[in-house]
């Protein structure tokens, strides 16, 4: 499964993106095959696991069900 962040860069998203990163790669490892940033603007910050969008900003931000939403995919 490929994990792609696409985060605002004008906004200052990027250490939100990598945190949500390390915490995917950490929690999931070797069952990934890649968590990627994409660089973006006018304030997106979107999460989406083979093109499938789990989560877009403006929902509240909780890396728990991101985990959980992965979890569930790779099932």
């Amino acid at each position: 499964m490929k994990i792609d962040i696409e985060y605002c860069v004008p906004c200052g998203y990027l250490d939100r993106a990598i945190d949500a990163q390390r915490t995917l790669l950490s929690t999931f490892g070797g069952q990934l095959e890649a968590v990627s940033l994409v660089t973006g603007d006018s304030g997106v910050f979107a999460i989406r696991a083979d093109g499938v969008q789990i989560y877009s900003k403006p929902d509240d931000f909780d890396i728990t069900q991101i985990v959980e939403s992965v979890k569930a995919k790779l099932a």
